[in-house]
């Protein structure tokens, strides 16, 4: 049920457009009622979704399954490893999404708070692991961002290929410069393979300092702009 209601919102999605679909058309072409959808999913936004709640779960295990002995932000990179695959295992329906995204202001906002909830799981466990240092708060939180931030490098580098590039040596090389940067210990970040560090090598990390009462879309915008990336985001 879950699968058709997002296989049928996705149908529409291309066809008509996001905005344009309501989730009674999306009930009409899956056959269910309107009770079913709200049974998966609180919002017509959660569906181009479906995913996430599972990653953020998986990440969770995988970061409460260490021994506490191994280097905490390897650790960490190994647990963003887990989100990337999650969007490879379906690189066709991750490409229409990506592009779908693209398009719509609303659902990169929406994208955007649940990067959020990731980069605040990974900060939790990290606060944890760095409680005996003096600088433990603002390093988890550093270190959080920082392996946010390479991720999603990793995982832009392989939509923007149309899912056709290796993920496997993206998220390597991303996870590599975080753990070689801000870990413990040498080794491969999460299983990475080592890294370069010539110039070539570099990865951009975008830093961006807003007030309380920025409206989102402005932030979102700020970003994109950093990051030369397409400005489809207008003032509502």
């Amino acid at each position: 049920m879950r699968e058709a209601l997002v296989a049928a919102a996705f149908e529409l999605f291309l066809e008509r457009g996001f905005e344009q679909t309501t989730i009674d058309d999306i009930v009409s072409l899956a056959g269910v009622g309107r009770r079913s959808f709200f049974r998966y999913f609180p919002a017509k936004e959660d569906v181009v979704f479906p995913d996430h709640e599972r990653g953020l779960a998986e990440m969770t295990e995988f970061l409460e399954s260490g021994t506490g002995e191994e280097d905490p932000v390897r650790h960490a990179c190994g647990a963003a490893r887990l989100v990337l695959r999650m969007y490879a295992e379906q690189p066709s329906f991750s490409v229409q999404r990506y592009r779908l995204t693209r398009k719509v202001p609303g659902l990169r906002a929406y994208e955007l708070s649940v990067v959020w909830r990731y980069e605040h799981t990974l900060a939790h466990y990290l606060r944890g692991r760095f409680a005996d240092r003096p600088d433990g708060p603002l390093r988890a939180d550093v270190v959080a961002a920082a392996v946010v931030s390479a991720h999603n490098h990793a995982l832009r580098t392989w939509l923007r290929s149309g899912g056709e590039s290796d993920w496997v040596a993206e998220v390597d090389r991303a996870m590599s410069f975080v753990a070689e940067t801000w870990g413990d210990r040498p080794g491969n970040g999460g299983d990475a393979a080592p890294a370069g560090h010539g110039p070539e090598d570099e990865d951009d990390v975008v830093v961006l300092v807003a007030s309380r009462r920025a409206p989102l879309w402005r932030m979102v915008q700020g970003i994109e702009s950093a990051l030369g990336e397409p400005r489809q985001i207008h003032r509502a």
